[in-house]
């Protein structure tokens, strides 16, 4: 039986943040305000946002970029799904029943049939590559919006997780949305 997780803009989790840094979000305003955050660039707010991340924390740098992006969007200078450059992104899943080459044979049968991908055409060849326990295949499209399509393990299942990004505007992202949905919903394994 496949599973499909909804893919979307997402503000941030402001919950799980809190309760991995063990400061809740007014404590980390009130801290980047400090150190003038609202007038730095993402990459410097993340440093300092780190630097007073628990010692125990296990992946502090991907917490400060949460609490980062969380900041930026708290101050309006970034919308949730939005990435740093400006562009939107955002990624729909599913799990098969099926080995990582027969997940990625399904999705290159699947996709072989489209002619067009959300009224974009591929720009070039879609590019493959794998490891022992990941297969990727990654295009782009002539919207300037890129896809990865990122599939792996998970104990007798696979996850195949399509992740499209350079979305340009932000109600394409519904769009894309759907149009995975749609791709992966007809996937069978």
């Amino acid at each position: 039986m496949a599973t499909l997780l909804s893919m979307g803009i997402r503000s941030s989790n402001l919950p799980a943040i809190e309760q991995a840094t063990r400061r809740n979000w007014e404590s980390w305003c009130e801290l980047l305000e400090h150190h003038g955050a609202a007038d730095l660039p993402h990459a410097q707010i993340a440093d300092h946002a780190v630097e007073h991340m628990p010692d125990d924390l296990a992946n502090p740098g991907w917490w400060a970029q949460s609490v980062a992006v969380a900041y930026e969007q708290h101050i309006g200078r970034r919308l949730p799904g939005q990435a740093a450059d400006g562009s939107f992104q955002g990624s729909v899943s599913k799990t098969l029943e099926a080995d990582l080459d027969y997940a990625l044979d399904l999705w290159r049968a699947q996709v072989a049939t489209l002619s067009t991908f959300n009224g974009a055409s591929l720009l070039g060849k879609p590019t493959e590559s794998g490891s022992e326990n990941w297969r990727y295949w990654r295009a782009a499209f002539s919207d300037g919006s890129r896809v990865s399509v990122d599939i792996g393990q998970k104990g007798n299942k696979t996850s195949l997780s399509v992740n499209q990004r350079k979305i340009r505007e932000p109600e394409n992202l519904a769009s894309w949305k759907d149009f995975w949905k749609q791709v992966l919903g007809s996937l069978d394994s």
